[in-house]
């Protein structure tokens, strides 16, 4: 029944139009659908993520988006210098920038939060 169709995720935030200056600005996404009072993320392969506002926002306490890069060390410091802030979570072995460095077969990983309090993550492309 859904084999073809062209599902998509979703979540909340609670202001639009934070979510799209961080979405587009800080982090160089192609966003669209802000006159509908929402928004895309476009990513690659013509995938995309719903963004919408909902007045009694909850962020969500897990990672809702993962960012693959080839290089986390080299993505945190160009988050950091547009003014992002990483997340330190106890139980994790996490060096001065916040980041978890795996070896193995788990990839490293660091965490920050959108506007909303959501919580992404920049993530080793091996994963």
């Amino acid at each position: 029944m859904f084999e073809d169709a062209k599902a998509f995720s979703g979540f909340s935030v609670d202001d639009i139009g934070k979510a799209k200056e961080f979405y587009g600005q800080t982090l160089g996404l192609r966003v669209s659908g802000e006159d509908k009072g929402m928004l895309f993320l476009h990513f690659a392969g013509d995938t995309r993520v719903l963004v919408y506002p909902k007045d009694n926002h909850e962020p969500a306490s897990f990672t809702i988006l993962n960012f693959p890069v080839d290089d986390v060390g080299q993505a945190v410091d160009a988050l950091t210098a547009r003014g992002v802030r990483f997340e330190r979570y106890e139980g994790f072995d996490m060096d001065d920038k916040g980041i978890v460095r795996q070896e193995g077969d788990r990839p490293s990983i660091a965490w920050f939060k959108d506007p909303a309090g959501n919580v992404l993550s920049v993530v080793d492309r091996t994963l």
